[in-house]
């Protein structure tokens, strides 16, 4: 798999000919389980191929359970001498990693046990306490309105991670999936179900408590310290171009779309012969339209009437105007000098707000 993911990349180099490589961003499954050599190959290949910028961030998904060692003892959960991470963060970041984006979700037991988390809550505090110490650059992921955690119980858990001096913070609304343990135990009525009113007003005790310490909160479930804004997320929200790598990889070139197969013998037999298996998508100007709407209401920067007129026609800017009016008769969207924005109380509102912008061929 690494062989091919190595060869991908070496075949794709013309699509970034003509641009430098900003970000290298090793996420989705779990890429930690990459063995430190793995990694480094990895970079190393993107440096030969492709034109890097002087200071690329390059990010690193990992889980506390991946990067903390635990022992059994007498029958008893028990960190161990935290057996790994006195090396691997080391390790990481002589490679060249200078970001770490951590899935600690929560630091109570009965939430983590709830989402069917490996790790428990002691490995998660271990686990930045170590991190810390070799990395400035830090995010971590929070899940709020988890059913029977109090808004004091979620208070708490960003206070905590607070207390590790994080700078920056990636939290979402707990969603159940279909055909999960957590849907069979909502349906059976052993836990409750998600509280939308709940998980309102947990974001709203996110958002006051991460900006009076400091935070930018420029995404919808993004928030930022000054110069720790994620420069990968950030891309996609812009609109800038991408390349997405390995089996169900997505990549984005403004105007296509493309995926890699899903099947990883499929994947790794057609890459070894040279052969790209993606299927490409070309996005209608009323695509494109759509996508630029939703993803700058979603951040700080918004969606600049300028640019609608000059990417897609003035047809479209008068349709924009026209259409967010209402929102705005609810203080859900203002216009601020040539951008359209969403208000505070428009905020955990966004993605339908926007649905209701879209155009319609």
């Amino acid at each position: 798999m690494v062989a091919a993911l190595a060869k991908e990349l070496q075949l794709r180099k013309d699509e970034f000919k003509n641009q430098p490589v900003e970000t290298i961003y090793f996420g989705g499954g779990t890429p930690s389980l990459l063995t430190i050599g793995e990694l480094h190959y990895l970079i190393e290949t993107v440096y030969k191929n492709y034109q890097v910028s002087t200071n690329p961030e390059i990010t690193l998904e990992a889980n506390p359970d991946d990067l903390i060692t635990a022992s059994k003892s007498n029958g008893h959960d028990s960190l161990s001498a935290v057996q790994r991470s006195l090396s691997i963060f080391k390790d990481y970041k002589n490679i060249g990693i200078n970001r770490l984006s951590i899935g600690i979700q929560s630091f109570f037991e009965a939430d983590l046990k709830l989402m069917n988390r490996a790790h428990n809550a002691a490995e998660a505090k271990t686990c930045l306490e170590e991190a810390t110490k070799y990395f400035d650059n830090i995010s971590l992921d929070l899940i709020y309105g988890v059913p029977g955690a109090s808004n004091a119980q979620w208070l708490a858990n960003i206070e905590m991670a607070l207390s590790f001096g994080i700078p920056h913070i990636s939290s979402y609304a707990l969603t159940v999936e279909p055909k999960t343990a957590l849907a069979s135990f909502i349906e059976k009525g052993i836990i409750a179900n998600v509280d939308d009113e709940q998980a309102h007003d947990q974001f709203h005790i996110l958002k006051d408590t991460l900006e009076a310490s400091g935070f930018v909160h420029y995404e919808l479930s993004n928030f930022g310290k000054d110069g720790y804004f994620s420069k990968n997320n950030s891309a996609y929200w812009q609109g800038k171009s991408y390349i997405g790598i390995g089996p169900s990889a997505h990549s984005f070139n403004g105007k296509q779309r493309g995926w890699n197969v899903k099947n990883n013998s499929k994947y790794i037999n057609a890459i070894m012969s040279s052969q790209l298996p993606i299927e490409i998508e070309t996005l209608t100007l009323t695509d494109q339209y759509n996508e630029y709407i939703m993803t700058g209401l979603r951040t700080i920067w918004g969606v600049s009437f300028d640019k609608v007129e000059l990417d897609f026609g003035s047809t479209y800017k008068t349709y924009l105007i026209e259409q967010s009016k209402i929102f705005i008769n609810q203080q859900l969207l203002y216009i601020d000098g040539a951008h359209l924005r969403v208000t505070k109380k428009g905020q955990f509102l966004s993605d339908g707000i926007s649905s209701e912008l879209f155009k319609i061929n």
